[in-house]
């Protein structure tokens, strides 16, 4: 998407969120991208905008403004669909998916040729009505989690469990905390039972909240 419409007026910042570097590190060396890329050990981005799970995105005007608030970044809601004896996604699940996955992609690519043209773009009341409410409680959430990963890094492990803990029971929504505070498989991805049991725990709650975006798939 981005060899398309790259331009002088556009450019993607790309943020993994992993207290790792080396478990992003592979990901981004063999895709070599053109565009900018960073690793962010303490979730950084994730105090400052709220951001709860990946892929999240915001889009930022050249003038700093934002133009539409951190949404889901063109994930559909399907994870809750995920078929344990196929390992996958069924056909139609999948087709669903992909659709959103390319409706997003196409809006972003309109944002990037026509800029603030763009019928996709919310004006200033609108943003800030979709922006996510930060409470005291996550802001303590975001907060503890950046001295868990400080202690942590210093040996300190069993402090840094026991914060890690709390910063769960504080943001409960947050996956990036929990991925980064849970069991690990062999592979290095945190989708153990503990983390498919939470998401069986999800009921009626979204995993990926619904994009409001034209076209999209509910």
């Amino acid at each position: 998407m981005f060899e398309s419409v790259k331009n002088e007026d556009f450019m993607i910042v790309s943020v993994a969120m992993d207290a790792d570097i080396e478990a992003a590190r592979p990901w981004i060396e063999a895709a070599s991208p053109d565009y900018i890329t960073l690793i962010d050990q303490n979730h950084l981005l994730s105090s400052l905008y709220n951001m709860v799970n990946v892929p999240q995105a915001v889009w930022i005007d050249e003038s700093g403004t934002i133009v539409r608030p951190v949404e889901t970044g063109g994930s559909l809601d399907v994870v809750k669909e995920y078929d344990q004896d196929l390992r996958g996604y069924k056909p139609d699940v999948a087709e669903r998916a992909a659709h959103a996955k390319s409706t997003y992609i196409n809006a972003v690519k309109d944002w990037a040729v026509n800029g603030s043209a763009s019928a996709f773009l919310f004006g200033p009341d609108e943003a800030r009505k979709r922006v996510p409410a930060m409470t005291n409680e996550i802001a303590v959430a975001h907060a503890k989690f950046q001295l868990g990963q400080y202690l942590k890094r210093n040996g300190r492990t069993d402090e840094a469990d026991a914060i890690f803990a709390e910063c769960r029971q504080l943001h409960p929504d947050s996956w990036n905390i929990f991925r980064e505070t849970t069991e690990r498989t062999a592979t290095g991805l945190a989708a153990g039972k503990e983390f498919w049991g939470k998401v069986r725990s999800l009921g009626e709650k979204q995993y990926y909240a619904t994009i409001d975006m034209e076209g999209m798939p509910g």
